[in-house]
């Protein structure tokens, strides 16, 4: 492995975080970990990229389907890593089976398929992501109606953000009936020039409202669709 390209705070046995990969996907992590002010470490193959992120991130290079590069960038010394290597599977499954081998606790990988996703999950990784896919579809739904915002928690609970029905303008949650009617929970009001608040019974709605409302996916596309 080649000589690190920058150095690194000892990282907290709490908050380390190893990023293998410095593609679009893990740039993005590395630089968001770094204005969080958690320690990162990347580990990088192609010299390019190490030399155009050095002294912005803490960058080593090296080829994290060697298990030797790994152990050499302190990998024990840090109790998560993501593996942000997706578009190469056969270097994403042996990069993630050497993170279970070196019993990293907690092991994120980026998939680029399902098939993809279900390799990583059977050989170890904890939490499998994919982007692309998830991307895609929160878009699907902010385009396809009045929804804001989309985020998706797990298969049947969904976190959205929308403007009210008309229907329950100038009515207050109690009145409207919302939970017992369409079957989501409003968790919270923002009214212009205001600042956010949790949603009470007695939480009257404006037309120039913002709902942050949670449900079952299906439930919540139909009260979006409310006239």
């Amino acid at each position: 492995m080649a000589e690190k390209k920058s150095s690194k705070k000892t990282p907290s046995r709490d908050s380390g975080v190893l990023v293998i990969g410095l593609g679009r996907f893990g740039s993005a992590i590395a630089s968001t970990l770094v204005r969080l002010d958690r320690d990162v470490l990347v580990v990088e193959r192609d010299p390019e990229v190490v030399a155009q992120w050095s002294g912005r991130i803490a960058v080593v290079e090296g080829d994290g389907s060697n298990p030797v590069a790994l152990e050499q960038a302190g990998v024990h010394d840090y109790p998560t890593a993501v593996v942000a290597v997706g578009s190469h599977l056969e270097a994403s499954v042996l990069i993630t089976a050497n993170l279970v081998d070196l019993e990293v606790p907690q092991i994120w990988a980026k998939a680029v398929s399902h098939e993809h996703a279900r390799i990583l999950e059977r050989i170890g990784a904890q939490h499998v992501v994919r982007p692309e896919s998830e991307a895609g579809e929160r878009v699907a739904h902010l385009v396809s109606g009045r929804l804001l915002d989309y985020i998706k928690v797990e298969d049947d609970f969904t976190i959205v953000k929308m403007h009210p029905p008309r229907e329950l303008e100038g009515f207050t949650l109690a009145q409207a009936g919302v939970r017992t009617r369409y079957g989501v929970t409003v968790i919270g009001v923002k009214s212009p020039d205001l600042d956010f608040r949790y949603a009470e019974p007695g939480t009257r709605i404006s037309p120039d409202d913002t709902l942050i409302v949670a449900g079952h996916p299906d439930l919540l596309e139909r009260f979006s669709r409310r006239p």
